[in-house]
């Protein structure tokens, strides 16, 4: 077996183990914490301290940059990695789609990278780096882990779908950061 086989048949076993891990109640939660309109109070109350922190030209440049960096962290997780390496989501795989526990199908049938990863690991990283706080950092990389997470529960996603979603979203948000810093007023 060739190491890439071994990473994704461990990955796939990973997978299998996390996903059994489920019940009712926690099947909403999940759904719940998955959905993409949840969480806009969170980014509402995140914008308000971003604009009381900061000046309201700095405040403008960085929910631009913000609405820029998710914008490029999803599109990026879908046009460099789902559409290049079309590795199956679980729930879309017919090896193991009959031991999979999935509540309903995903958007796509590629999940290699996971945009939900990518994207709240973007706004965590970015936000994190803006307020500089360690409460703060740990409360939004919980936030973030757990989000991911859910997509492994819901059974759309493999663990490296994850792990490589994060990855790619932590990056963005650094080197956005890093490019718009400089022309800023941060305090």
């Amino acid at each position: 077996m060739q190491f890439f086989e071994v990473i994704v048949k461990a990955d796939s076993d990973l997978f299998l183990f996390l996903n059994q891990f489920h019940n009712t109640f926690f099947d909403g939660i999940m759904k719940t914490i998955s959905a993409k309109y949840t969480w806009i109070p969170l980014y509402l109350i995140i914008l308000i301290f971003i604009f009381k922190k900061f000046k309201f030209k700095t405040g403008f440049i960085i929910l631009l940059s913000l609405i820029g960096l998710i914008i490029l962290s999803d599109q990026t997780s879908v046009l460099l990695f789902k559409n290049v390496f079309q590795r199956l989501r679980p729930c879309h795989n017919l090896e193991i789609q009959h031991l999979t526990h999935y509540l309903s199908l995903a958007g796509g049938k590629y999940g290699f990278v996971s945009s939900h990863a990518s994207n709240s690991f973007a706004f965590a990283v970015f936000s994190l780096l803006l307020f500089k706080k360690k409460r703060y950092t740990f409360l939004i990389l919980t936030w973030a882990i757990v989000v991911s997470y859910s997509r492994i529960y819901l059974g759309v996603h493999y663990p490296l779908d994850v792990v490589f979603g994060a990855i790619l979203g932590a990056f963005l948000a650094g080197l956005i950061y890093s490019i718009i810093k400089p022309k800023t007023e941060f305090n």
